[in-house]
């Protein structure tokens, strides 16, 4: 853990360093990239770079780590590691890319902080971004020996590509080669990347959405981001027959292997890892009480709709909620209906529940916190952010 010559020192810099990050990372971000461009074909994601989220989520996860240090010094952070982590190794993250990492945050570090930072104050921080390190490529170590293959990215041909609600296409691939197949799990992910039209290659991570657990295909259902580069090219430009590069499923977002009750809260295309999950419920006929909340602007809206209904009917101990802007006529069968934002008051929790969230940030703060007025341990919720994880750099 934190060295006691080391812990005075980021106690009394941590504020600062905080305060400062938001000028630290662009710094950070800029000079990396011109040193290692090769950086920004297939790992970076030039939309989040633009818009500044990956930055954040940077800046976050260090000072969010290091205060954890401060404040439980005998433990890590696990939960923040290990979304980082599924993160990374989705995307192919190795152990020699934290040096070049090192090397251009501390270089930002000292360009912003100029005097302030002694060697004292830069060997206390170079000791916390190490332990922050060792501890992820330890832990992506683990995450990529569990693959049926050693390859970190394998191409796949899409087989179909229909339209959902909410301005999204499901795509189903099938291998394109031998390579083994890794199965994945319901409420995980794969990253997808493509050449877009500049010719560099972006990645981006979708939700499995059906079928998470087969070792003969993979379906993820994307909705367009206009701002975005992968979203625009699959959908628009991708045809069926064509080959594109996914990587191994990841995603640390998965429900326990338990009898205890579950509740699936999501909003917009954060449909998609909870219908992954209803999905594996009902084919392996599970008994688990089943409570599904979900919130959209309109009933045609609702991503992967049929899909979901047909998942809760299969289910012996389900019951959904939706909560629209524009209701329809009659309700579906199996499903009650709600006008307005979400409400969970208006909604018999099972007591003991394990609790998965994934929508927009606004929304999840909002149900989590209603979550836990109505009595919901904090522990027993967790969530999943599309993109860098902005929740996490709060």
């Amino acid at each position: 853990m934190l060295s006691e010559k080391s812990r005075p020192v980021i106690e009394a810099t941590a504020g600062v360093v905080a305060e400062n990050m938001p000028q630290i990372t662009p710094k950070f971000y800029g000079h990396m990239f011109e040193a290692h461009p090769e950086l920004l074909d297939g790992v970076f994601s030039r939309a989040n770079q633009r818009n500044g989220e990956q930055a954040q989520a940077l800046a976050g996860s260090i000072v969010k780590f290091a205060v954890h240090l401060l404040e439980h010094p005998d433990t890590l952070p696990e939960a923040v590691l290990a979304r980082i982590a599924h993160k990374h190794t989705a995307l192919g993250i190795t152990p020699d890319q934290y040096q070049i990492v090192y090397e251009n945050l501390f270089w930002a570090i000292g360009d912003v902080l100029g005097e302030a930072v002694t060697p004292e104050v830069a060997e206390a921080w170079t000791e916390v971004y190490w332990l922050m390190a060792d501890a992820l490529i330890k832990l992506e170590k683990d995450l990529y020996a569990k693959q049926a293959n050693d390859k970190m990215w394998t191409d796949w041909k899409v087989a179909s590509k229909e339209p959902t609600g909410n301005a999204a296409m499901t795509f189903r691939f099938v291998p394109a080669d031998n390579t083994p197949v890794t199965p994945g799990e319901p409420g995980g992910y794969v990253s997808v990347r493509i050449k877009v039209e500049d010719g560099l290659r972006q990645a981006r991570q979708y939700s499995l959405s059906q079928h998470a657990e087969s070792t003969t295909e993979r379906v993820i259902t994307v909705k367009l981001d206009e701002a975005g580069e992968v979203s625009p090219m699959l959908i628009q430009s991708v045809q069926e027959g064509d080959v594109v590069e996914l990587s191994n499923p990841y995603g640390e977002i998965v429900p326990t292997r338990t009898e205890a009750p579950i509740v699936l809260a999501t909003a917009g295309i954060g449909i998609t890892p909870a219908a992954s999950i209803l999905n594996s419920l009902a084919e392996h006929h599970s008994s688990r009480q089943v409570t599904f909340l979900h919130a959209d602007a309109s009933w045609d809206s609702v991503a992967l709709r049929d899909q979901v209904m047909e998942s809760v009917a299969a289910l012996e101990n389900a019951q959904a909620h939706v909560w629209l802007g524009q209701a329809p006529e009659s309700a579906p069968e199996g499903v009650e209906l709600h006008e307005g934002r979400m409400d969970v008051s208006a909604v018999q929790l099972p007591e003991g529940a394990e609790v998965i969230l994934c929508g927009p940030l606004p929304f999840m703060k909002s149900v989590r916190s209603d979550l836990i007025e109505a009595g919901v341990p904090a522990t027993a919720i967790r969530y999943e952010i599309f993109g860098p994880d902005l929740w996490l750099a709060a």
